[in-house]
């Protein structure tokens, strides 16, 4: 009997093109950045958004892609002048400026010194990177906040508030979980921004708080490979938290909400997402230690997490009895290299 899944095969692969993403443009202290959309050529045009080559998804946590995204993303032209502090509001969009279409894995911010040179001049292949924010889970829920991008919110990361002032790549990432039951299926979303921080603060990492990527992390992890993803208990990926953004403090302010029209101004969003700055203390990083994130430290019955994430009935969860064609289409995908 012809099965109806074969009727919306079409429309499956066109919603997985759109399944990916890219920092389309991120806002601080009321002014907003665009950065080129994914592709071969560089787009001169002035951003502090290194461009990527294509928004696909990269598979393999020892992938040179992992480091500022496909293609290593091109050095862009400027950098946004910040303080300590200040709150970074990122616009994920599909190739297409759809709204992100995932919601299964964490939001991860690190930030590398390029030296006095400046950015600009930076090879992101050097860089040597420490974690400042990490978002998982929203408290007392097993609902990711990466679920409020596909909502039309920004994902938001504020900066330590007594990092010393100089010239700083940014790398600010989504790890997409929802593929992550089979080995090296988890998928990166890494992007790189050009910073300038000022202000007079102190902080600096110490040299155990450093990592590279690749290297920073390994497929292995707890937090990329697992079927526990659907639980409120979570590690993540890489090193701890920086000591420089206090492991604790008042959480980041609650997402802003976009519009459909990607350069709208943002609102602000009901739903609170932490930060590395200190919401739920009690999620863990691969080494053991606490963390300040957004997830909670309760558990709870891993049956209802997972009616909560595929039982839906909606636009946003995928059919489950096409879950086998899209597992396909990502292996595919991976084989053929589309993605490194």
């Amino acid at each position: 009997m012809f099965s109806s899944a074969y009727l919306l095969l079409p429309l499956l692969l066109a919603s997985y093109v759109s399944a990916h993403g890219f920092v389309h443009q991120f806002s601080v202290n009321g002014k907003t950045y665009t950065g080129a959309r994914p592709g071969g050529q560089r787009n001169k045009a002035a951003s502090p958004i290194r461009q990527i080559t294509s928004p696909n998804p990269i598979y393999g946590a020892t992938t040179s892609a992992v480091n500022c995204g496909n293609g290593g993303g091109f050095i862009a032209s400027e950098a946004a002048p910040v303080d300590p502090g200040d709150t970074l509001k990122f616009d994920w969009r599909g190739q297409d400026l759809s709204r992100w279409p995932h919601d299964t894995g964490p939001i991860v911010s690190y930030l590398a010194d390029c030296g006095p040179a400046g950015c600009d001049k930076f090879d992101s292949k050097s860089a040597r990177w420490f974690k400042i924010d990490e978002q998982g889970h929203k408290p007392n829920s097993a609902e990711w906040v990466q679920k409020d991008l596909m909502r039309g919110a920004t994902a938001n990361v504020k900066l330590p508030s007594n990092v010393a002032p100089g010239n700083y790549l940014m790398r600010h990432e989504i790890i997409g979980l929802h593929l992550a039951s089979g080995f090296k299926r988890a998928e990166f979303y890494p992007s790189c921004i050009q910073l300038k921080i000022g202000g007079s603060g102190t902080g600096r990492p110490s040299a155990n708080e450093l990592v590279s990527f690749p290297g920073g992390y390994s497929d292995n992890d707890k937090g990329l490979f697992g079927n526990n993803f659907f639980s409120r208990q979570y590690t993540f990926p890489g090193p701890p938290l920086a000591k420089l953004t206090g492991g604790g403090g008042a959480p980041a302010p609650a997402p802003s909400s976009s519009t459909s029209t990607p350069t709208s101004t943002k609102s602000s969003s009901s739903t609170k997402a932490g930060s590395g700055s200190g919401a739920q203390p009690t999620q863990t990083t691969k080494s053991g230690g606490s963390t300040g994130s957004s997830g909670s430290s309760s558990s709870g019955p891993k049956k209802v997490c997972k009616r909560s994430a595929s039982a839906k009935p909606t636009a946003e969860v995928r059919p489950r009895h096409l879950s086998r064609v899209m597992r396909r289409i990502a292996f595919d995908e991976s084989v053929h290299g589309v993605s490194a």
